[in-house]
């Protein structure tokens, strides 16, 4: 499968305002890009690219005043199966746990384990530990929540996000991420492309996406509660901790976000 991927976010900066982005794929989807994910700037504004503590590519950048177009349009491989389901997958143990996966039990900005803790064990404590916890966290995430663009809010919490029983894929992904810490499970956020390819096409602009991996029998496996479905073409962004490690983009300073497109289309084979 080849998947047309791209954006075109345009933001008016009143004075130069440096600009952390987040808009590339992660290092291990590289290889099967057909050619560079780069990132444009009508501007000319000089892009810096570092890895992030977490192996994501990030760019420096400082946007000039006044209007600024970023975009990208890009051709990947993917093999066009689902996120895998491994209905046998164990949890570890705390104590088994690699030394750099134990930041992912921790609590986080969008993730407030000491104040869900009680709420989950009373929910998920007599549940089977491994994937059918985390389905059974998934479940309860997909049904709590009522998805609604209307309803975002960048300072929303998985605590809030709860309580008010509305949200954007986002939410989903902290409340569920927050859950399954409390429950000794590491869970980590991700951000990337998922479009339309492979279900009926959804009546809303395409939005980048937000979903969730848990740490189970030695590897980080997929999960997604705001459509708690295995889902083909996932293009990962970034993970990390939550929102906050994985922003598609950080400004320091006034930027007003003027327009904002993204396209994930399959393309036809040729011929």
């Amino acid at each position: 499968m080849r998947i047309r991927a791209g954006f075109e976010i345009i933001y008016e900066c009143p004075a130069p305002t440096p600009m952390l982005l987040m808009l590339n794929v992660r290092p291990e989807r590289e290889a099967d890009l057909e050619a560079p994910d780069t990132i444009h700037i009508d501007s000319a504004a000089k892009i810096d690219s570092y890895l992030d503590g977490f192996g994501n590519r990030c760019s420096r950048v400082v946007l000039p005043a006044g209007r600024s177009v970023l975009s990208s349009d890009f051709i990947i491989r993917d093999s066009g199966a689902p996120d895998p389901v491994l209905l046998d997958a164990q949890a570890s143990r705390v104590e088994d746990l690699p030394p750099e996966v134990l930041v992912f039990l921790l609590g986080s900005r969008y993730c407030e384990t000491d104040t869900l803790s009680d709420l989950a064990w009373s929910l998920f404590g007599d549940t089977p530990p491994g994937w059918a916890r985390v389905q059974a966290i998934v479940d309860y995430t997909h049904q709590r929540i009522e998805f609604g663009y209307a309803h975002a809010r960048a300072t929303k919490s998985a605590w809030q996000a709860n309580q008010e029983r509305r949200g954007v894929c986002r939410d989903f992904a902290h409340l569920a991420i927050t859950l399954c810490r409390c429950m000794n499970i590491p869970a980590r956020y991700c951000t990337g492309y998922l479009g339309d390819i492979g279900v009926p096409p959804a009546d809303a602009p395409m939005d980048f996406s937000a979903w969730f991996e848990v740490y189970l029998d030695g590897g980080w496996r997929t999960f997604d509660a705001r459509h708690n479905a295995p889902r083909i073409a996932r293009i990962l962004m970034a993970h990390g901790r939550d929102a906050t490690d994985a922003a598609i983009t950080t400004s320091f300073g006034p930027a007003l976000l003027q327009s904002f497109i993204i396209r994930t289309d399959q393309l036809q084979p040729a011929g």
